[in-house]
């Protein structure tokens, strides 16, 4: 991972699209400092596109699309993206499931809760799940005592035994049935709603992150810069993002967006 203050400034220049993580990525601490909120406004008001990439549930999603100065928000690990429409004042919302499909997939989560909650003592459901509509979310350090790494291994080997995906985030262990992630939903939100094909996102998308779950954004974007903390994880990713923070968090976001400003000029 090279340091982020040696990205050149040609390929700073080139970016017109903010991807980004929400959690220990843009948060400090489970906090949304002022100095993060601060950077997305900006960078929003400087002409980019600014899209949190996040696993967490579609009734916070529904609140970041309207109240946080972003464009639009992949949601659940990548189960929807919605997109707030402010002169209309509608909210655009699309599932990579269908509503039956989705109902479906929560009798058979429903059995994996059971199993994990009874198997993996000290885990507990994520306190935002009753807000989700697509995947599990098994909190092993948010508001729980943090789980050793093996035990953290016990609850994604649960869910892969039910045939579901599972990823793990810096708090949470997520995971769903259908055959997609952060970036197939991220891809098909450029295309739908931005009109980007593939080749163009490459060249002009940065993405930010900070855990496994992030890994298909690393692997998929040149541009892909880890905030500091990354490093706690790094044993656990293949692909690793490409540069790499020197603050943490909330610091290292904030530490890219003023790169990118500044290169903007």
């Amino acid at each position: 991972m090279i340091p982020l203050s040696q990205l050149p400034l040609e390929k700073a220049r080139s970016v017109r699209v903010v991807l980004t993580d929400i959690d220990d990525t843009i948060t400090t601490e489970g906090m949304l400092t002022a100095s993060a909120y601060t950077a997305l406004e900006n960078l929003q008001r400087a002409g980019f596109l600014v899209i949190p990439v996040t696993g967490r549930p579609a009734g916070w999603c529904d609140h970041i699309a309207r109240m946080w100065p972003v464009d639009a928000i992949v949601g659940e690990n990548g189960a929807f993206y919605f997109r707030y429409d402010r002169e209309r004042k509608t909210m655009n919302q699309h599932f990579w499931a269908t509503a039956d499909e989705l109902k479906s997939n929560r009798a058979r989560l429903d059995a994996i809760e059971k199993e994990v909650l009874a198997s993996v003592p000290g885990s507990a459901l994520a306190s935002d799940q009753a807000f989700r509509l697509a995947d599990l979310a098994i909190d092993f350090c948010e508001d729980v005592p943090p789980l050793p790494e093996s035990e953290v291994d016990r609850i994604v080997a649960i869910f892969e035994r039910h045939g579901a995906q599972a990823k793990v985030s810096s708090i949470h262990v997520n995971g769903w049935f259908g055959d997609y992630n952060k970036l197939s939903m991220a891809k098909r939100l450029l295309a739908d709603v931005f009109g980007m094909g593939w080749d163009e996102a490459k060249r002009s998308v940065i993405y930010a992150g900070d855990s496994p779950n992030d890994e298909p954004m690393f692997a998929a974007f040149p541009l892909s810069v880890g905030v500091a903390n990354v490093h706690a994880f790094e044993h656990r990713l293949k692909n690793k993002p490409a540069y790499i923070a020197k603050g943490h968090s909330g610091d290292g976001f904030a530490e890219m967006a003023g790169l990118l400003l500044a290169a903007k000029g």
